[in-house]
């Protein structure tokens, strides 16, 4: 199919919690695909299942490939295990709020794991801006969007 068109607000499915990923089959690597040439497209560096009107508990992100090689990956059913008491702030844009951008302050570290395409667990820790995508695309999983944040920084 391909890129797809991005919800922005205040579409309501960005304020929906989705729903755990339970059949890994070629819908969802269908799926996964066109959310990578949604996100890459877009010039985004993640993109979450709910700004393309999908509900599923998903999100795709590639931190590195606006300064090098590309790394996209792919978290189905992500959750944070842990996270660092240590925080950075970073300048927040969101392809779903367009022109606009804001300072959040998060966990400067998180312990992830999540799902890869094929249903196998995988775990990992993440610092730096990996960690605050991680964090700013889970909350699209849960309804919250980085304007939420804001004055909080």
């Amino acid at each position: 199919m391909g890129a797809r068109a991005v919800l922005t607000v205040p579409n309501p499915v960005l304020r929906e919690i989705c729903t755990p990923v339970e059949s890994f089959d070629q819908r969802l690597s269908d799926l996964t695909t066109d959310m990578l040439a949604t996100m890459f497209e877009a010039k985004g560096r993640g993109l979450a299942a709910p700004q393309i009107g999908v509900t599923d508990r998903i999100f795709v992100m590639d931190c590195t490939w606006k300064e090098g090689e590309p790394t996209p990956m792919v978290f189905v059913n992500p959750e944070i295990l842990s996270q660092s008491e240590e925080t950075s702030t970073y300048e927040e844009g969101c392809l779903s709020i367009p022109g606009q951008t804001t300072f959040v302050q998060r966990p400067a570290q998180v312990t992830v794991r999540w799902q890869t395409l094929e249903g196998d667990a995988r775990e990992n820790q993440f610092g730096g801006f990996a960690a605050t995508c991680i964090q700013h695309e889970l909350d699209h999983l849960n309804g919250v969007l980085c304007t939420d944040y804001e004055g909080q920084a």
